[in-house]
């Protein structure tokens, strides 16, 4: 499937129901004192990117983002694809888009939280798929048996150009 993905603001309209739309998926997925999402508010602080995937129309079908926390530590946040586009690798897109941001950033460990049973298999799979491991907890989040923690650390890409010659 065909989308662009911008950094763009949360607080429009169509952006807020993508995050409404998160935020009902989940709710029956586990107990919402485990679940760590963050509002559209929250997403608009100078430490956190918001992208948006959308089809050729122009509507926002997913949306993701990358938050920096102050030790330079990157965390993927608030993941989402309408269901129309499942299956359609616009995830994967959007996942993409942040992992070359953090490295853009100067970033060497991006880290996520997600929740565990078969809600979260596609999540799964999608992170996994991209080379992240799993690993304990990180920063404040506890270590419940409701959340899952991956991590990817990055490296800089050389180009051919600059690779050493043998």
């Amino acid at each position: 499937m065909s989308v662009s993905i911008a950094t763009e603001s949360p607080l429009q309209d169509d952006v807020r129901r993508l995050i409404a739309g998160l935020n009902e998926h989940l709710l029956p997925l586990s107990p919402v004192e485990f679940q760590f999402g963050m509002t559209v508010e929250q997403m608009t602080g100078a430490d956190t990117i918001v992208f948006v995937a959308r089809n050729e129309a122009g509507e926002a079908v997913g949306c993701g983002a990358l938050k920096v926390h102050p030790s330079g530590l990157g965390e993927v946040k608030r993941m989402f694809t309408v269901p129309e586009v499942r299956g359609a690798r616009v995830g994967s897109q959007i996942l993409d888009v942040i992992i070359e941001r953090a490295r853009a950033e100067g970033l060497t460990c991006l880290m996520l939280e997600t929740g565990v049973g078969p809600g979260f298999a596609g999540a799964w799979r999608l992170y996994q798929r991209k080379g992240f491991v799993s690993r304990g907890p990180f920063l404040d989040y506890p270590d419940s048996g409701w959340s899952a923690f991956f991590e990817l650390g990055l490296t800089s890409r050389v180009s051919a150009s600059e690779s050493p010659s043998m």
